[in-house]
Formats: C-alpha cells, structure tokens, sequence
C-alpha cells in the first residue's frame, strides 16, 4: 500500500504551514492515504470519508458505539490478546499516547481485537490490567469479527485487501488511525515507531483546537 508515514505527514504540516498561527491537519479519504487539505466551507467537505456506524463491547463489558465517539476525537488500532510479534511494542506505544490524555475526556482510544473468538470481555480485562492500562477513556473491544475486519478494512483502511477478502484475510495492521469529532480520518501512524507516536500526541493536540 502506498502510504506516508506520520513523520513525513507532520514535517509537511511544519512547512506547509509556519506562517500560519495554527496548523491544520489533513483529511485522508482513501486507502492510499493520500493528504487533503480542505476548509469546511470548501463543497468537496460534505463528500469526505467518514467512519460508518458500529457497535462494540469494551473489557468492562460497555457497549462502545460511533455515539460514544460522537463529537469526540480518537485513536484507533487493531490487536490481539496472544500476538507476540507487533503487539506488545504497538500497545506499549498506545500506552504512551492513553497516559499522555489520561485526564482529557474529549479524547478516545479504541483498540479492536481482531481474534474476538479468543479475546472475551474477561480476556480484555485482564489484558489491560496486567498491562497497567489505566486511562479510562481507553476502550479494548470485541465484538461479531465480519463487523471488526469491514470497519477495519472499509472504515479505517487498515489494509488494502480485495472486497473478495476483506472479512476473511487475517487482519494484522500496525497502524493507529486519527479521527476527528466529525468521524474524519485525519492521521495515520505506524504504532511500533516512538517518533510517529510522539507526533501523534502533538497532532491530537492540534485537532483539539479545531471547533
């Protein structure tokens, strides 16, 4: 898939906007993931990509829906409980990002397992304690697997697959997508690497200054 990286993605925002008093992320509005600047009075907003409707349950067994994230902004990204290979360094790194708004409201994390046949609420549960996640606005969901791998892979773009496949191929992204309180997707990030998930600390930051 080609794809920029977050690192490439924030310089760009630094040139293309320092002489603006505030910086704007882009929109991203397909799996190319390529960036779009545009205003909200701009007629092409209203044909923007959004994230469609779902309907989840977290480790504490709450029903998480596209109404708890309305009007909040987002992180999202894709795991499962028994991966020993991109996970623990990819949820370590979510961790940074949880505990960097631990006490901002306005701010969401929902990580999908994609292995629901495995990962229960109470598997869920006991993942994010032993793991010492705290932030309670972090939400470790599971749920029926054909609606977490459509959302993924037509949502979110999580990975370019064929339509033929894309509720059957084993689902396995790094990526941690950013989506604004209008369900816009706004950053994507390559979870395992520190300096993407710094940026995309700062970049939550900027779009909270956004109305």
């Amino acid at each position: 898939m080609n794809r920029l990286s977050g690192v490439l993605i924030f310089l760009m925002l630094v040139f293309a906007c320092k002489s603006k008093p505030l910086l704007t992320l882009p929109y991203f509005n397909n799996a190319d993931f390529t960036p779009v600047w545009l205003s909200k009075t701009d007629p092409a907003y209203s044909k923007l990509h959004t994230v469609p409707p779902f309907s989840f349950t977290d480790q504490n067994g709450k029903i998480i829906t596209d109404k708890t994230t309305a009007g909040k902004i987002y992180v999202a990204n894709f795991f499962f409980t028994r991966c020993e290979n991109i996970c623990p360094r990819m949820m370590d790194n979510m961790k940074k990002a949880a505990d960097a708004f631990i006490s901002d409201s306005n701010v969401l994390i929902i990580s999908h397992s994609v292995t629901p046949q495995y990962d229960s609420v109470s598997t869920l549960k006991k993942y994010a304690a032993d793991r010492n996640f705290t932030n309670p606005n972090w939400h470790l969901v599971t749920g029926d697997q054909n609606q977490i791998y459509s959302i993924a892979r037509k949502g979110y773009f999580a990975d370019n697959v064929s339509d033929a496949t894309i509720t059957t191929k084993f689902l396995h992204t790094e990526n941690f997508i950013l989506v604004d309180k209008h369900s816009h997707i706004r950053g994507v990030y390559n979870g395992t690497i520190d300096l993407e998930v710094e940026n995309l600390i700062k970049q939550v930051k900027i779009l909270e200054q956004e109305e």
